[in-house]
């Protein structure tokens, strides 16, 4: 989690997040924290809002009959977890969500499993249309608490320069 601190009067401090354009490099690391553990509610609710029927999610006594044994976590709900955790790290200057590529759910993930999260800068270049901008690519990739790899992602984003920021323009 990228924390920096800027003073903003006498004796008197604000903490930022997030990183510029100008400070990603490629081929970094950021490893996510803190993890999270998912709760069946978790995996329930989220299942159950975005309208996903399949039973798997929570039906436990349905889950029961599958090759698991048990519910398994929703996979959208994994890559929104990761999403997430990789804000402070990623995104959190970033002006646009530009997609995302060849997303893998490598392994199931469970409730009461805990997921963690890094992503590794891949690319980065100027944007041709927004002099205060660039785009800036990252694999992020999710384990759970024994290490198994269980999703991974590729994701680019618009980031905004020093001095571009919304966060600078308001004063945040």
């Amino acid at each position: 989690m990228v924390q920096n601190v800027k003073k903003v009067g006498e004796n008197r401090y604000r903490e930022t997040f997030g990183r510029c354009f100008e400070e990603f490099t490629v081929g970094d690391t950021y490893e996510h924290r803190p993890g999270r553990t998912i709760t069946k509610t978790d995996n329930t609710w989220f299942t159950l809002l975005t309208m996903n029927t399949h039973p798997m999610h929570f039906d436990d006594e349905y889950a029961k009959a599958s090759e698991f044994g048990k519910c398994i976590v929703c996979s959208p709900f994994t890559v929104a977890l990761m999403v997430g955790m990789s804000v402070t790290d990623v995104s959190q200057k970033a002006i646009a969500n530009l997609g995302w590529e060849d997303i893998k759910m490598t392994y199931p993930l469970f409730e009461d499993d805990t997921l963690y999260a890094e992503s590794k800068v891949l690319d980065k270049r100027e944007s041709k249309s927004r002099p205060g901008a660039g785009i800036v690519t990252v694999e992020t990739l999710g384990f759970n608490q024994d290490g198994k790899q269980v999703c991974s992602f590729v994701r680019k984003m618009l980031i905004a320069k020093q001095g571009h920021s919304v966060e600078e323009k308001v004063n945040y």
